[in-house]
């Protein structure tokens, strides 16, 4: 009935391979090839990405000012009252 982990059932026709870790690299041409492409890809999105988001920030920022001055009394219209 038991088996070690891994050997639990026999599945038919199914193939699967397996790499050892001792012949993986972790960071294979991190420095060689990793940075020129983030920075590759980061020149050619920058222009797609950036003017969203530039007017999404001016919009926010005019929407959030426009909003304070509009909450803000004018003192002219309250000149001739009186504090009766």
């Amino acid at each position: 009935m038991g088996g070690h982990f891994g050997e639990l059932a026999r599945i038919r026709h199914v193939v699967t391979y397996s790499l050892s870790p001792f012949e993986q690299r972790a960071f294979p041409n991190y420095f060689s090839k990793g940075i020129p492409n983030v920075w590759r890809r980061f020149r050619a999105s920058v222009f797609k990405v950036a003017p969203p988001m530039i007017a999404l920030y001016l919009t926010y920022t005019w929407g959030n000012s426009s909003h304070e001055a509009s909450k803000r009394k004018v003192h002219a219209d309250f000149e001739n009252e009186n504090d009766e």
